[in-house]
């Protein structure tokens, strides 16, 4: 049945990539098949399966965050950040990787930052002569450290899913918050020297025009974000520094961002910040499908051993010293085809803790390796990042120049870049082991 399992996960990302329609769709149906007619489960057995918890906590938050989506707050605040940049033109592809992270860590999410900021982005590529991969690389880095923020669409996503594969309520704050360094350090690292190298011979010059002010509605969307974030922070943060008072531990377990968030959303409501129809169309429903979708056969798998499998193989047949390289490079291969949220993500956090406990490798190594993999190859053309791209391109620049500057360039430059990064995060948490 492990072999089934498998065999269903590789031909619903198949069948997606061909067929264009939601690989969850394809995930629920083959649940349905194998769980019914191979396992022997009732049908309400495979309903169960479904992860409700996650389910919610995305609809949550991201009912909350199309607020300023809706309003136009969070494309004005980008378009403010790279005005007040304009004297720094050496500097751009830090500038736009900074704008990029603070959009989408303000909750406008990956996806969102990418097809909104894509555009601007090639535009400005073309008239300030920014190399084409260090443009794209820049928007896309930041659009998935933003992202990957605690309280920001990925960083909510994979918490959840931590949670869901047993990883402890703490734990999973402290590993989310090391992924968000690994994401957002290494492009930091990579853009910075690109920048300080080429600052002598730049041609790089930016050339905006001053952007309108902000109105009222979309300040107080900026200002409500600002408030949920640090109610969503605070509390946990304090009980890591003083986790012997039972007031505070008291208020972290019953914190919950998915019903803080439809809190806010009701205020944003209240205070006529969005129109309501528009804002709930703005969920994303194909995320959502897909993520509870292959969600349902991971699952299932759990049910037959896969991830029992898949750990005893991994801990049993690969030095241990090599297991994070191998989990970046299947986190990236994966990625080249298929979702980070929706497939790669839901297919490989179940294996961590056993694995972690199989090798005695951290479990936030293995996390960031997967993410940080997952990640790297997102900017393949076949892949989520690198198809906005080219949907943005429209006429700013040739589809088949920038189609092989992304699969050709930018991804194997990645990818390169996130290997010898993941070797240095595990010469240092092997430093720390001595």
């Amino acid at each position: 049945m492990t072999l089934y399992i498998l065999a269903a996960i590789v031909i619903c990302i198949i069948l997606g990539y061909t067929t264009k329609i939601n690989i969850g769709l394809f995930a629920i149906a083959f649940s349905y098949l194998i769980g019914c007619f191979g396992m022997g489960l009732k049908a309400y057995e495979i309903i169960e399966l479904w992860p409700l918890k996650i389910f919610f906590v995305i609809f949550a938050v991201t009912l909350f965050y199309n607020f300023p989506l809706a309003n136009g707050a969070l494309e004005k605040l980008s378009n403010h950040l790279i005005y007040r940049c304009r004297h720094f033109p050496a500097f751009l592809p830090l500038i736009i990787f900074f704008v990029a992270t603070v959009v989408a860590g303000l909750g406008a999410g990956y996806y969102t930052v990418l097809a909104t900021m894509a555009p601007m982005i090639l535009l400005l590529s073309k008239h300030t002569n920014l190399n084409i991969v260090i443009a794209t690389l820049s928007v896309n880095y930041g659009a998935l450290a933003g992202a990957n923020f605690i309280t920001s669409q990925s960083g909510v996503i994979f918490r959840e899913l931590m949670r869901s594969a047993g990883v402890a309520n703490d734990n999973s704050f402290t590993y989310i918050l090391g992924v968000f360094a690994a994401t957002f350090v290494i492009p930091v690292i990579l853009l910075g020297g690109y920048s300080v190298f080429n600052a002598k011979n730049s041609k790089i010059s930016i050339e905006t025009t001053m952007p309108e002010p902000f109105d009222s509605k979309q300040k107080q969307s900026i200002m409500l974000i600002f408030i949920m974030m640090a109610t969503v922070l605070i509390v946990p943060i304090l009980n890591l520094l003083m986790p012997q008072i039972s007031a505070i531990e008291f208020l972290n377990a019953r914190i919950d961002i998915g019903f803080i968030a439809v809190i806010f959303a009701l205020i944003s409501l209240f205070l006529k910040l969005g129109d309501e129809r528009a804002v709930i169309a703005l969920i994303p429903w194909n995320t959502l499908i897909m993520i509870c979708g292959v969600g349902m056969l991971i699952r299932l798998g759990v049910e037959v051993g896969v991830i029992y499998e898949l750990t005893e193989w991994l801990s049993t047949n690969v030095p241990i010293w090599l297991i994070p390289t191998l989990v970046f490079v299947i986190s990236a291969i994966m990625s080249v085809f298929a979702s980070t949220l929706g497939v790669v993500a839901p297919t490989l956090f179940p294996i961590v803790l056993p694995l972690a406990v199989a090798s005695g490798i951290s479990p936030l190594l293995l996390f960031t390796c997967i993410v940080v993999g997952a990640q790297s190859s997102s900017l393949s053309p076949f892949s989520s990042g690198g198809s906005l791209m080219l949907g943005a391109s429209q006429v700013v620049i040739e589809k088949n120049k920038l189609f092989t500057a992304l699969l050709f360039k930018a991804v194997p430059l990645d990818i390169c870049v996130g290997i010898i990064a993941i070797l240095v995060i595990q010469l240092i948490f092997y430093k720390r082991k001595l």
